[in-house]
């Protein structure tokens, strides 16, 4: 695996059956943002397997947490589901795929998926999101007036401010 991440994304799931539904439509909602909406499909069935078998192999009565990660790495996105009980799909057995156990506890599933032809982690443009406001925000109307020196007195207040202001 390539240590050099570019971006990443991750999402805390319970280890329960319907954590493998929600990691598919997380990883079709970054690649979404990442731009990479060629690999939605073939991501989607990675995350599928992996957290499938995360699921499996966990307790059922106390099922814990998994952490389903995306990372853009060199040539490749890398699918990733850590936790205290995870396996390794034998559907991924033959790709560029492996189980890590961490210094911390608990295991590392993961799987190396090559990113389109002629592209690289660091050429997959970041999500841009517009600055809007919040519904309620607009239905309060136009943005209040803001006094500098009341928000300088805040910020010495909370700790932030430079200096004391007079």
């Amino acid at each position: 695996m390539n240590a050099q991440t570019e971006q990443v994304d991750d999402l805390r799931l319970v280890a329960l059956p319907t954590a493998v539904n929600v990691a598919e439509m997380f990883v079709r909602f970054s690649l979404g943002e990442w731009r990479l909406r060629a690999m939605q499909d073939e991501a989607a069935q990675t995350v599928r397997r992996l957290v499938g078998a995360a699921v499996d192999v966990a307790d059922r009565r106390a099922p814990g947490f998994l952490l389903v990660r995306l990372r853009l790495t060199g040539t490749y996105l890398v699918v990733e589901v850590e936790g205290n009980r995870v396996a390794l799909p034998p559907e991924l057995a033959g790709s560029r795929a492996g189980l890590v156990d961490l210094t911390a506890g608990g295991h590392l599933a993961w799987c190396e998926l090559a990113l389109p032809s002629g592209m690289n982690a660091s050429a997959v443009p970041l999500p841009r999101r517009e600055p809007r406001r919040s519904p309620a925000a607009e239905a309060l109307g136009d943005e209040p007036d803001v006094d500098p020196e009341v928000i300088q007195r805040i910020l010495y207040g909370l700790g932030g401010g430079a200096h004391r202001p007079d």
